[in-house]
């Protein structure tokens, strides 16, 4: 039997925290949530986590501070960034990097859905 995938969630915002991880357990895949880039990066499942799921604007880190703290670690998980804030610089920085994907908020569920089995499934291919 094959593992369920875990899905770490990173977002300051409480609702949008809730709403991923019902979205996420919703497909089958485990979740979990932090408020911080740095409660996710003090857990002990920065190295169990199949794909991340982060904002990019919050308080004290930032998701690309977050991408940039888990690359120096050698960790290359594959990252979905949402933002409300769109701005090129902070997508080419993020794509240039190795960011699976970066979703403009608000979106739908379905998008976020597709975009999360898709990077699985590419995950699951290597």
């Amino acid at each position: 039997m094959s593992k369920v995938p875990l899905v770490a969630i990173v977002d300051d915002d409480e609702d949008v925290r809730i709403a991923m991880e019902s979205l996420v357990r919703s497909l089958r895949l485990t979740a979990r949530t932090f408020a911080s880039a740095e409660a996710f990066l003090a857990s002990d499942i920065v190295g169990k986590t199949a794909c991340l799921i982060s904002d990019v604007k919050m308080p004290g880190m930032s998701g690309l501070d977050l991408q940039d703290a888990l690359l120096a670690q050698g960790r290359q998980l594959p990252i979905i960034f949402v933002t409300a804030y769109p701005d090129e610089r902070s997508r080419s920085r993020a794509q240039a990097q190795g960011a699976a994907e970066m979703l403009i908020k608000p979106f739908d569920a379905q998008s976020l859905a597709d975009c999360l089995m898709r990077v699985l499934q590419r995950t699951s291919e290597t």
